[in-house]
């Protein structure tokens, strides 16, 4: 914990010069103290009314105005040892430990590290998590009481407050009765009618992937509903046809973040518009012309990555080929009929045999495909619904100035997109119990049973998503945001500033698994930075705002890029839950594809569009290369002898 002393002293107030009081002063240092960083020493007073003191922190003068019995003073701790705080005519001494900057990078270091070394998710973000509070317990307390500090705040700090966390909470409540409707429908059949009906489409393993690919697409308005919807649903239609669960992973990772992110009405346009309208606040040339949302269309000619990614994913699918790691991931499926790497039986993945077994149809139940599609139809449009009624604003459906889309983008924009996702979810599981009691395929305890064994399915992927949330709550403590974009940034060409958002994204994003998280702390940072940069070098207006829409597009390319590469990526978490992925073999077999395409939209879009180049010409020169790729470095996986075999 942060030093805090209490100082007692009689000093003449400023706002009345004849009244002298008594004071009481309390001053809090910042808790963890980073090296190097400009951090707020928290000041308290007995007078609640406003007024102002001179407060001088090692000999660097400052005026501290006080509001509420508060105000805040920043100062930069560049070295170990003593420093002196004065308020008015006293002072008091404190001893401060500054931890390294650097040492911020190394938690999720670990944990990305011991991750793919032992393929293990949880111990190895535990791991992560212990090390990030050991850094900052020692620090503070040294090592005898740091250690014992350290275990005891990964449970009492970082998880706990990560479950404090509304929007958490909400993911796995959703999570889980997302699992919970989809075990009922799997138990009343109706899985295995849908399976049954794509089937008739679904007629070889490219035909499959291809269904799986749109569906990814047409479910665009969240990334988390369109993971768990698609997975679960195709999963038994892609097993059917021997798809690798690596493939089906890749395939519903990498449309879910792009499709959500680049759509007009999505869960994701109020956060981008919040973050955009913050990164503007400073600079009045925009702010007073444009709108956020007016930059975020602007933006989307420079979607370099989402665009490529989405097109990538169908060019493999078309031509029936792959590459590296995922290529033997499909040519084991096809030829062995082994779906996850290891193990001919499914017991080394998220879902194990036992609970498989489980899910399977009641004996002699009719496969009936309407008691999945009237659940999963109720998730869909009641999202969508649950959106429209969460952010309606009648002045915004009544302003004649506003087109249709502009009015869905404003409302989504203002809804609570996990209200809506609670309210749908739940209305979903409702839905499948009720037609499974009500055609008399369930009784309604056998309902219940079912419910709760979906609940269990979802058990691990919860678990991990909480040691996620709260390694993301350490590398936040630690601002490794800061030490990242000091690492990448400086003085640059203003051409190449998009270039660095779009790598310093993706390297936050990789680090902290998060790519809002990411979007939140970058937009505010990279977004002034492109203009002045711009405007120092004397460009036109007109040149100027192109590279600025350029880095706002590449502040959300770059973290959906750090976000598909990270294994601690709550996304790509999620990924491997509904496909049933090993989760370590998911990031294996998809990081050659997104550096694949991160490389193409880095060096043929990002970067000369940035000097000027004009995105008609971009688009097709990266399509036209991902192309070649395909064809000439990707290897045929063929079919299967035994295509649709059960």
């Amino acid at each position: 914990m942060g030093q805090v002393t209490e100082m007692n002293l009689n000093a003449e107030t400023e706002t009345t010069s004849d009244l002298v009081s008594n004071t009481t002063y309390k001053v809090s240092l910042p808790d963890p103290i980073l090296a190097g960083l400009k951090m707020n020493i928290q000041l308290g007073s007995s007078r609640l009314d406003a007024f102002s003191v001179e407060v001088v922190v090692d000999e660097v003068r400052q005026i501290a105005t006080f509001r509420d019995g508060e105000a805040m003073v920043p100062f930069k701790f560049n070295h170990s040892g003593t420093i002196e705080i004065t308020i008015d005519t006293h002072h008091q001494q404190f001893e401060v430990r500054p931890i390294p900057l650097w040492l911020s990078v190394v938690p999720p270091l670990i944990a990305i590290f011991l991750a793919l070394l032992f393929r293990e998710v949880i111990s190895s973000l535990f791991i992560g998590i212990f090390s990030g509070s050991l850094i900052i317990a020692t620090y503070s307390s040294g090592w005898f009481y740091g250690v014992f500090n350290a275990f005891k705040s990964v449970i009492d700090v970082y998880i706990l407050e990560a479950l404090y966390d509304k929007g958490h909470l909400s993911v796995i409540v959703f999570s889980m009765l997302i699992g919970g409707m989809v075990a009922v429908i799997s138990k009343n059949g109706g899985t295995q009618g849908v399976v049954d009906f794509l089937t008739r489409f679904a007629r070889s393993a490219r035909s499959c992937q291809l269904v799986t690919w749109l569906l990814g697409c047409l479910i665009f308005f969240d990334d988390y509903a369109n993971t768990l919807i698609v997975g679960n649903t195709m999963r038994p239609v892609t097993d059917r046809f021997r798809v690798s669960r690596e493939k089906l992973s890749y395939l519903v990772d990498s449309t879910a973040a792009p499709v959500a992110a680049i759509a007009f009405v999505t869960t994701w346009i109020g956060a981008e518009l919040g973050y955009i309208s913050n990164g503007i606040a400073e600079i009045p040339a925009i702010r007073d012309h444009q709108g956020p949302y007016a930059i975020f269309m602007n933006s989307l000619q420079f979607s370099f990555y989402p665009v490529f990614t989405l097109l990538f994913i169908f060019m493999l699918v078309w031509k029936r080929k792959d590459f590296g790691p995922m290529w033997h991931a499909e040519k084991r499926a096809r030829q062995t009929g082994l779906l996850t790497r290891e193990l001919e039986k499914i017991q080394d993945e998220i879902i194990d045999e036992d609970e498989l077994d489980e899910l399977q149809p009641k004996d002699g139940v009719q496969a009936k495909m309407i008691n999945a599609i009237f659940p999963v139809g109720c998730v869909v449009l009641g999202t969508i619904g649950a959106l429209l009624y969460t952010g309606w604003d009648s002045a915004v459906w009544s302003d004649p100035g506003l087109g249709l889309l502009r009015r869905l983008s404003k409302t989504i924009g203002n809804s609570d997109s996990y209200t809506a996702l609670l309210w749908s979810s739940l209305s979903g599981v409702t839905v499948a119990v009720l037609l499974s009691v009500s055609q008399r395929i369930l009784s309604l305890s056998e309902a219940i049973e079912a419910c709760l064994i979906g609940f269990k399915t979802m058990l691990t992927a919860v678990s991990i998503l909480i040691l996620a949330w709260s390694l993301a709550l350490v590398t936040e403590h630690l601002h490794t945001a800061d030490f990242l974009t000091g690492l990448l940034s400086g003085n640059l060409a203003p051409g190449l500033i998009p270039v660095v958002t779009f790598v310093l994204a993706a390297f936050v994003a990789f680090s902290t698994g998060s790519s809002w998280g990411t979007m939140a702390i970058l937009y505010p940072l990279m977004l002034p930075a492109a203009w002045t940069l711009s405007q120092t070098a004397g460009l036109e207006f007109d040149v100027s705002m192109s590279i600025f829409y350029n880095t706002v597009s590449c502040v959300l390319a770059g973290s959906v890029l750090g976000d598909h590469c990270s294994p601690i990526s709550d996304t790509t978490i999620l990924s491997s839950l509904a496909s049933s992925c090993h989760h370590i073999d998911h990031v294996r077999t998809q990081l050659p594809y997104a550096l694949t395409v991160g490389a193409v939209a880095l060096c043929l879009g990002t970067l000369p569009a940035g000097f000027g180049v004009p995105t008609w010409i971009l688009f097709p020169m990266g399509i036209l290369v991902l192309f070649l790729l395909v064809h000439f470095f990707g290897r045929e996986v063929g079919e299967s002898d035994h295509l649709g075999a059960g």
